[in-house]
């Protein structure tokens, strides 16, 4: 097991950096600033937070794997992230006095992890492969 865990930090250390971060701002307690120039900019930055989450993820899978597994990536780099958000928003209600997890956040996250799936499919690894970047000796 322990091999396996080093495996995916060798594979995934950007995303795991991000990951790390999410939970961190997910739980840490904000200070008091008020940002009412931007109309909901809270759920701007789940998007942008989830979506480039996702989008780390997919270059680095796409980065050390010859051939896509779609069902491996599908449970992995969409399901999961979009189960995690649950959790995490879950746990805000749940665990801390400071948040409080709201289904509209969770919505926005979903949108980030599907709108980086589709931007990864269709235009990350495409210029991956015009530039030469996709793995081509397989699954390391």
């Amino acid at each position: 097991m322990g091999k396996s865990i080093l495996k995916v930090f060798k594979k995934y250390p950007l995303s795991i950096i991000v990951l790390l971060a999410i939970i961190y701002l997910s739980f840490f307690k904000p200070p008091t600033v008020s940002f009412k120039t931007i109309k909901h900019l809270d759920k701007i930055v789940h998007l942008v937070m989830y979506g480039g989450f996702c989008t780390v993820l997919w270059f680095e899978y796409f980065l050390t794997h010859a051939k896509t597994n779609v069902k491996k990536a599908f449970l992995w780099i969409l399901v999961a992230p979009i189960v995690f958000s649950g959790v995490i928003e879950f746990a805000q209600s749940y665990l801390t006095n400071h948040r409080g997890g709201e289904l509209a956040d969770f919505i926005f996250n979903t949108t980030g992890v599907v709108l980086a799936a589709l931007l990864s499919v269709f235009v990350t690894k495409p210029l991956m492969r015009r530039y030469n970047l996709l793995n081509r000796r397989g699954d390391k």
